[in-house]
């Protein structure tokens, strides 16, 4: 996409400045970067260019030791005796299967194809958008988004959702990528010197839900103590482990030699990224109890 990307930042308020393509614009106040990227979640063609196979061996591992983390802060801030917990965009179920020993689990995903082998393995998933396929009076004690909030254009309007349908005193988690992680950082910089791909990838352009948010801690605390929410604890979870890395990497249709050339790199690399600023960072925020 092309046209002028500079507006208002959605969190401080300040001008957005252009950014390193035509759809990218940053806020030089805070460090919010945008995507002007649009989404199609289950258009056949956009599904081409991803290896679903292989995305989802490429990261099963990863994410499935990350959300063992997650349902843990879950259950560890959660008020005593809460019990209903929401998935939004649950994707493979894996969190589910993670959370579901200690809570009542749904989840929400609007992938139709995804959604629907979940389904098929006998977790409980609905298929649609958040909160539009919630009932009207679904409340729920923990509402969690993993890899989601940031392909969520109206991100103003999801977490007034989410204050609405978490019960007082009710968790939010938020796990999400880090604009301030490593490998950010290393694409922006690669895309100053003309090397565009990397940056393209982070954000998932041209996917079929590519990020349109970047945020880091500071600013997306920011924006979600706007609706009320108190921040509770934060930390960085690893972005990356050789246990599906060349699948990972393959899932984005990468030639044979240049998947290979990257897996080698990385897998050397890991050690030393360890030590780095993690591109995932996950916050735990509590609604305010009733008055």
């Amino acid at each position: 996409m092309g046209g002028e990307t500079r507006v208002a930042c959605i969190v401080c308020g300040a001008t957005t400045s252009a950014g390193l393509a035509a759809w990218h614009a940053a806020c030089p106040a805070c460090d919010y970067q945008s995507g002007a990227l649009d989404a199609a979640i289950n258009d056949q063609q956009a599904h081409g260019l991803v290896s679903e196979a292989d995305r989802e061996l490429g990261l099963k591992a990863l994410r499935q030791e990350n959300f063992r983390v997650i349902a843990g802060y879950a259950s560890r801030y959660a008020r005593p005796g809460a019990k209903t917990l929401l998935d939004v965009g649950s994707a493979h179920g894996w969190f589910l299967e993670a959370a579901r020993e200690r809570f009542n689990v749904l989840g929400i995903e609007p992938d139709a194809a995804v959604g629907t082998r979940a389904a098929a393995r006998g977790l409980p998933v609905r298929r649609g958008y958040f909160p539009e396929v919630l009932e009207a009076g679904e409340r729920f004690d923990v509402i969690v988004f993993n890899d989601v909030i940031e392909h969520i254009p109206d991100i103003r309007g999801a977490l007034a959702a989410c204050s609405e349908r978490l019960n007082a005193d009710g968790i939010l988690i938020l796990n999400l990528p880090n604009c301030r992680g490593f490998f950010y950082r290393l694409a922006k910089l690669l895309a100053r010197l003309g090397w565009q791909a990397p940056f393209d990838r982070l954000w998932q352009k041209g996917l079929p839900s590519p990020h349109v948010h970047y945020f880091n801690r500071s600013n997306l605390t920011a924006l979600v103590e706007q609706q009320g929410f108190t921040p509770v604890a934060d930390a960085e979870l690893p972005s990356l482990r050789a246990g599906g890395l060349l699948q990972r990497i393959r899932a984005g249709n990468v030639g044979a030699v240049a998947a290979y050339a990257q897996y080698l790199a990385v897998l050397c690399a890991i050690p030393v990224l360890r030590l780095l600023p993690s591109d995932i960072i996950v916050c735990v925020y509590r609604k305010p109890a009733a008055a």
